[in-house]
């Protein structure tokens, strides 16, 4: 059986919705073992026994938030010529752009020879004020669709053998 991980940050529960709205979905596939990390509890044994990944992050002042970027540092050489070729995924909640976030790990991932299965989902929260921006957010039952169609055919598409 193969193994998605999704592994996600977030201060303000917006990433943390998405990503589990991924995670349930892709669980309810069956076919496919799915667990989820918070960035702080993943580490490169986990990213070992998992076939394909999700990261879910905010985007904080146009990068990834830093608690993720930490993940990556302390993941990033020691899996070095090790997950290449294996399929992921990004999930970025911003307030109003998200594609700085999405470009960095794209190239975190490139140095790992990833593949990516999609366009990165970005969910725009269109918080802009510093109280709506540490505000908890609450994700749209739309957009909360999104992530779980997301998690739903990464999860089908490694069972397939397509990823």
């Amino acid at each position: 059986m193969k193994t998605l991980l999704v592994i996600h940050h977030s201060m303000t529960d917006g990433a943390r919705q998405m990503a589990q709205a991924a995670l349930e979905r892709a669980m309810a596939e069956g076919n496919t073992a799915v667990g989820g990390l918070h960035a702080t509890e993943a580490a490169p044994e986990d990213l070992l026994a998992a076939d394909g990944y999700i990261f879910a992050t905010p985007e904080n002042l146009a990068s990834m938030a830093g608690v993720m970027k930490d993940f990556f540092d302390r993941c990033y050489y020691p899996l070095l010529d090790q997950i290449q070729g294996r399929p992921y995924a990004t999930m970025i909640c911003a307030g109003s752009d998200g594609t700085g976030a999405a470009r960095q790990i794209a190239r975190i991932a490139t140095g790992w020879r990833l593949k990516p299965i999609a366009e990165p989902l970005i969910i725009i929260t269109g918080a802009q004020t510093p109280e709506a921006i540490t505000a908890p957010k609450i994700i749209k039952a739309a957009d909360l669709a999104r992530c779980e169609e997301l998690g739903a055919a990464f999860a089908a598409g490694l069972a397939a053998g397509i990823f």
